[in-house]
């Protein structure tokens, strides 16, 4: 007797298995996985309670794991679980610090999809519990995000239907007439924000940089699926060629240059990706969400306000080091000053970021003062220790723009390279080491009044980190007699 599901017997293979039974097996783990993909990375696909709890909790265990090993193997520390949810990623640099300098980005990778999975489930967790996906954009909020998958894991489903779409429309004049209106306005909000932000409140905060692209996004691709209702993708590319106008906006006016708007653009665009399929999740589920924009919009300048009134000046530490085949003695000499450095090589110098080129020093001791010249200018450095062969450490007491701006215009200067990144001291540490052999170790701490820091010092850091080996790998050069000769 058999089911109206069953399937008829299939010749049994030499293992004793069958080969129906074996593909009909490979097909239920490939439906499986589909279906567990279409949940995890999805956005149409209902999202019970259930099913929201188990994978967030089991997925950030997953995460912390895997983050906990990778520090552990690379970088030699514990990560501890404090350290893990602690929503200030400036605070993870004592533990990765130790590791290689593609440890962070690596883990700034990695985060990625597990940022799409929550905020993806969370939209239609919102949605199927009967309340407004507006609500899943909370879990990107620091801290507020832990309340809100709680309370999500917790609230059963909605009575009826909850996650409604309207009919795809083909009709192009109404396509491009809304995309040209939702990329209008997200220009005008990425325009008032700087204007605000930076002009007005004299700040580079996280309203500006992590939210204002957040709100574009979700604004534009609001505008582009009303009256009707556009696809996934191009509610994503409306979002994204939104926050694209506005870097371009920003160029063409002069208030920003090409690097710092190139270096924004992983981030922004990242945001503006999340925010479109907000914006579109919105404009499918309910036809009052147009109510709920201007007060969305209003609360930038508010969030940037706040911003200007808390700024914890944190100081940073960039330390790199390498091994010199020449005794501290010999090496002593060219760490205090230099001659020339070759002509950079490297695409980041040449194209504006600061670049160290010589140093030369008046007087010896503690009390001299060290000049180290670069590209954009001079660093003055008074001496603070002097402990020969063995360490050179000084303050600093004045410094150039850390870059060069890429720019159609002469002379462009952007508020944030005048007292954004400030150099606060530094020195150098030389330990003897068998063989004749030094090792040769710089060091930075400076300060970096732009949020959200744990983006933006991850292009300082590089670049700091770059200078140090330039200069070290310079003094190596002259202490091993390479390159020294004239």
């Amino acid at each position: 007797m058999t089911h109206g599901n069953s399937l008829p017997d299939a010749p049994r293979d030499p293992t004793g298995g069958t080969n129906g039974a074996s593909a009909h097996g490979a097909r239920r783990r490939a439906q499986d996985l589909a279906g567990l993909l279409r949940l995890w990375f999805g956005v149409a696909d209902d999202v019970s309670r259930r099913a929201y709890a188990l994978t967030g909790f089991g997925l950030m265990l997953f995460k912390y794991l895997a983050e906990a090993g990778a520090t552990a193997v690379f970088a030699g520390t514990f990560l501890s679980p404090l350290d893990f949810l602690n929503p200030l990623l400036t605070e993870r640099r004592s533990v990765l610090e130790p590791g290689p300098e593609w440890l962070p980005w690596a883990i700034v990778f990695w985060t990625l999809p597990f940022v799409w999975i929550a905020f993806s489930m969370s939209l239609r967790r919102a949605a199927d519990a009967g309340m407004s996906p507006w609500i899943g954009l909370l879990v990107l909020v620091p801290v507020v995000n832990l309340v809100v998958m709680l309370l999500l894991a917790i609230m059963p489903a909605a009575r009826g239907p909850h996650w409604t779409r309207s009919k795809e429309v083909t009709a192009g004049v109404h396509r491009l007439r809304s995309a040209v209106l939702g990329v209008a306005v997200g220009l005008g909000i990425a325009l008032g924000m700087v204007g605000i932000g930076v002009y007005a409140f004299h700040t580079y905060g996280a309203s500006l940089f992590y939210a204002t692209p957040l709100v574009m996004g979700a604004v534009s691709a609001f505008i582009y699926n009303r009256p009707h209702a556009q696809s996934l993708g191009s509610s994503i590319g409306v979002a994204a060629l939104s926050v694209s106008c506005a870097g371009l906006a920003l160029l063409l006016f002069a208030l920003e240059g090409a690097i710092c708007i190139l270096m924004l653009a992983p981030l922004g665009m990242g945001l503006a990706v999340i925010g479109g399929v907000a914006g579109k999740a919105l404009a499918d589920y309910t036809r009052n969400g147009r109510y709920l924009i201007p007060p969305l919009i209003l609360l930038l300048p508010v969030l940037c306000g706040a911003e200007s009134l808390y700024r914890p000046a944190t100081e940073f530490q960039v330390t790199t080091e390498i091994v010199v085949d020449a005794p501290p003695e010999t090496v002593w000499k060219h760490v205090v000053s230099f001659p020339d450095l070759p002509p950079p090589d490297e695409w980041y110098f040449r194209l504006g970021i600061a670049c160290p080129e010589r140093a030369r020093i008046t007087g010896s001791g503690v009390g001299a003062v060290r000049y180290c010249e670069f590209t954009t200018g001079t660093f003055v450095e008074p001496i603070t220790a002097w402990d020969e062969p063995r360490r050179l450490a000084f303050d600093v007491t004045d410094q150039p723009p850390p870059m060069f701006e890429l720019s159609p215009y002469r002379d462009l200067h952007p508020p944030h390279l005048h007292g954004v990144l400030v150099s606060t001291r530094g020195e150098f540490q030389l330990d003897p080491l068998p063989g004749g052999r030094t090792r040769l170790t710089g060091r930075t701490w400076y300060r970096f009044d732009m949020r959200p820091q744990g983006y933006w010092t991850l292009w300082s850091d590089l670049f700091i980190h770059r200078i140090h080996l330039r200069v070290l790998r310079h003094i190596a050069r002259l202490a091993e007699g390479e390159g020294g000769r004239r």
